[in-house]
């Protein structure tokens, strides 16, 4: 295990600052205009943020106002466009601020994670409604259904809790852990759905604590620098908004993820393990986890004979941790029928989504079934994405471990027809604590940071019924296409005019050498 390597900021290639310089040259701007971008997201998410039907805040004077009358809603989406991007240049200011990623530039990322993640605390929930299934299907166990079998149409006035009409009928894709989660927030809250939202908010920021602590820990035993990767990962806009304003539960699952590869890197096994179970036990794709787990748990030299007896030992600790919680909730492995969560079949801007998409309409032009051709597309991807996991899991240097783990998850994300922003938000810490390097690579995240937040921002918004008068679609596509236009003329400002990020994107850097070390 080698030491730190220092990695530069913008100013300072070589990691060093002068003689009696500071560490971070002013970073109350960036701090500040992120705050602002942040709280202009608060109160824009007012007027176009997700909100249950049964909400009491629909009779509020300022809600009624920015929820349906026109000018309240326009003013609410280029409040929530402008600030989504204010915030990835305050992100982008802040690293260009640091002349050494030392104990300073910590501290200046720590107030950053405060100071723009506190107005998300409170918003309407963005860019997702997730958080309304999981009142739904947190009810559905109260209620004394098993979740794994019901949709939340199995309630009474199910659709006033404001869940996707797609989780109407489909079963929880989640695990035990977080079902009890659920069923804790709407049996204390009473299925009071802002009461609800506070507290699965409290518990994705369990999440982003535990990335906190973790990331940076991680980051050094890999050689990189850990005040670096904690700027990367949780300071990202990607990952505040995806984990705090939209609330979803990857945040909890990410972060026990960490955790539990930390503790396995560190030779405390059975609690790595653990903490790995836990996170399968919110969501299930962490099971990728688990054979780079027994590896280093199997050591450096290992032989496959060994390989293969500490990845039974691993497997065997983990089914019995979820069997056991199986049997106190009495509804199994019933995650397992889960795992075909609603959501789209493929979208445009996933690879293997477009190619089958173009497959199908080009089967469906000389008059196929166009579905089967671009099943089978979809079908290639995801075999090809399990064939690089068992590479990666099979072949390589046990001092690469993680990056392999990392290339492996990413094959499975990146590799299927649909890529939600929060599963690349999945990514993000593992690369950076095994080494995001300061040339194309960190370029390529300002790029996907900047894609993802200008499609977060235009994707999902809810204008209110009564706004859309002669054609259904017809305000809910103005409203969509005015926010992604001024997300994206304020990314190309940032890209190509901006004197202080146009540099970012285009200048070359001398590379930053972080090897991964586990």
């Amino acid at each position: 295990m080698t030491a730190p390597v220092p990695a530069a900021g913008e100013m300072a290639a070589d990691g060093v600052a002068g003689a009696g310089s500071a560490e971070v040259d002013n970073p109350r701007s960036p701090l500040l205009a992120g705050f602002l971008g942040s709280l202009s997201m608060m109160i824009g998410s007012i007027g176009v943020g997700w909100l249950a039907p049964v909400s009491e805040l629909r009779r509020m004077p300022v809600f009624i106002w920015m929820r349906t009358e026109a000018p309240g809603v326009a003013l609410s989406i280029v409040l929530v466009a402008v600030g989504g991007m204010l915030l990835v240049r305050a992100w982008l200011r802040l690293g260009q601020k640091v002349r050494v990623w030392g104990e300073q530039a910590r501290r200046a990322t720590l107030a950053a994670v405060v100071a723009w993640g506190l107005p998300m605390m409170f918003s309407v929930p963005l860019f997702s409604r997730d958080v309304y299934a999981y009142i739904g299907q947190g009810r559905l166990m109260v209620e004394g259904f098993n979740p794994y079998e019901n949709g939340i149409s199995a309630l009474s006035n199910y659709f006033q809790l404001g869940a996707d009409k797609q989780w109407t009928e489909a079963p929880v894709p989640y695990g035990q852990l977080f079902l009890w989660i659920e069923q804790f927030v709407v049996w204390v809250t009473n299925v009071q759905p802002e009461a609800c939202v506070m507290l699965f908010r409290l518990v994705a920021l369990a999440g982003v604590l535990l990335c906190v602590i973790y990331v940076p820990r991680l980051a050094e035993l890999h050689g990189v620098n850990p005040h670096r990767a904690l700027w990367l990962t949780v300071a990202n806009p990607l990952f505040l908004t995806n984990f705090i304003a939209s609330v979803h539960n990857d945040s909890l699952m990410i972060g026990l993820a960490l955790a539990g590869l930390y503790y396995s890197a560190t030779r405390r096994q059975v609690r790595g393990i653990v903490l790995v179970t836990l996170s399968i036990a919110v969501k299930p794709i962490t099971i990728v986890f688990l054979p780079f787990v027994g590896l280093l748990w199997a050591g450096r030299n290992a032989g496959w004979l060994r390989k293969v007896a500490f990845w039974a030992l691993t497997a065997g600790l983990s089914l019995a941790l979820l069997a056991a919680m199986s049997m106190v909730n009495g509804f199994g492995f019933g995650w397992i029928n889960g795992l075909s969560a609603p959501g789209s079949i493929s979208i445009w801007y996933a690879p293997v989504g477009l190619i089958g998409m173009v497959v199908g309409s080009l089967a469906g032009a000389f008059g196929f079934d166009g579905s089967v051709p671009a099943g089978w597309v979809f079908d290639a991807g995801k075999l090809l994405a399990v064939a690089i996991l068992a590479w990666q899991i099979l072949k390589g240097d046990h001092d690469r471990l993680m990056r392999r783990l990392t290339l492996g998850l990413a094959a499975v994300v990146l590799l299927a027809p649909i890529i939600q922003a929060w599963y690349v938000v999945w990514l993000i810490p593992l690369f950076a604590v095994t080494g995001i390097r300061n040339d194309w690579q960190v370029k390529a995240l300002y790029f996907v940071v900047s894609f993802f937040m200008i499609y977060a921002i235009s994707d999902q918004l809810d204008v209110f019924p009564y706004l859309q008068t002669q054609d259904l679609g017809f305000a809910l596509l103005l409203a969509r296409i005015a926010a992604a236009l001024t997300a994206l003329l304020f990314g190309l400002y940032l890209i190509f005019w901006d004197r202080g990020t146009r540099r970012l994107f285009r200048k070359s850097h001398e590379p930053v050498v972080e090897r991964p070390v586990i």
